[in-house]
C-alpha cells in the first residue's frame, strides 16, 4: 500500500511503499519517488517473493499502481492470488494502515534534525517495528519469522544472560541451546 504523499525528502522521495505479514506481523517498507506500477511489482517481486517465497494471495487497494496489466502478470507467472479492499475506505485493509500509522509515528520521532531525511530513517524504524511485540501474536515479527529473537545493540553493550551464556559455548551446544529456548518460547501459544 502507498503512503503519501509525503514532505519531500532531500533524496526526493515523496512516498512509501509498504506490505506487512497477516501472520508475523513483518513489514517492508521503501521510499519512493513517484507512485508507478512498476515499482508496485517490482516490490512485489524483490521484497517479498525473492526474500520469503510466494504467497497464496496478497491484499490491495482497488488503486492503479496495483490492478493493471503488469501486476496481472506478475500474478500470473508465480501463482497466487490478489485480494482487494475499498480503494474509498482504507480502513479495510486494517493492517496495512495500522503499519502505516506506525511508521509514519516512528519516523516522526526519528526525524530530530531535519524533516526531510526520513527517507534514510524507514531501515531504523523497520527495525524498532520488527522487534517490538505486537498484542496480536505475543511476540516479534523478528521471532516468528526468524525463530529467535534479535541481538539488540544494547545486548552488546551491556551483556545480557543469553549473550554472555551462547558466547562461551562450543557450536553444538550452542544449537542445542537455541532449540531449548526456541522450545521454551513455542509453550507459550
Amino acid at each position: 500500500m502507498f503512503v503519501g504523499p509525503l514532505t519531500k525528502s532531500s533524496g526526493g522521495h515523496l512516498y512509501i511503499l509498504a506490505a506487512t505479514d497477516y501472520f508475523s506481523k513483518w513489514a517492508e517498507a521503501v521510499p519512493l519517488k513517484k507512485v508507478k506500477k512498476e515499482n508496485a511489482a517490482d516490490f512485489i517481486r524483490t521484497h517479498i517473493i525473492y526474500r520469503y517465497g510466494v504467497p497464496r494471495y496478497i491484499i490491495t487497494d482497488n488503486g492503479k499502481p496495483f490492478c493493471n496489466s503488469l501486476i496481472d502478470k506478475l500474478y500470473q507467472k508465480f501463482d497466487f492470488k490478489q485480494r482487494n479492499s475499498s480503494m474509498y475506505y482504507a480502513a479495510a485493509n486494517g493492517l496495512a494502515e495500522a503499519f502505516n500509522k506506525t511508521l509514519c509515528n516512528l519516523l516522526t520521532k526519528m526525524m530530530a534534525k531535519s524533516k526531510r531525511d526520513w527517507h534514510e530513517r524507514i531501515g531504523e524504524a523497520l527495525w524498532v517495528y520488527r522487534t517490538t511485540v505486537r498484542t496480536p501474536t505475543q511476540a516479534t515479527p523478528y521471532a516468528l519469522v526468524y525463530g529467535v529473537e534479535a541481538v539488540l545493540p544494547l545486548e552488546r553493550q551491556i551483556p545480557s544472560l543469553r549473550i554472555t551464556n551462547k558466547k562461551d559455548l562450543p557450536r553444538k551446544k550452542m544449537l542445542k541451546y537455541d532449540l531449548k529456548s526456541w522450545k521454551l518460547s513455542m509453550k507459550r501459544y
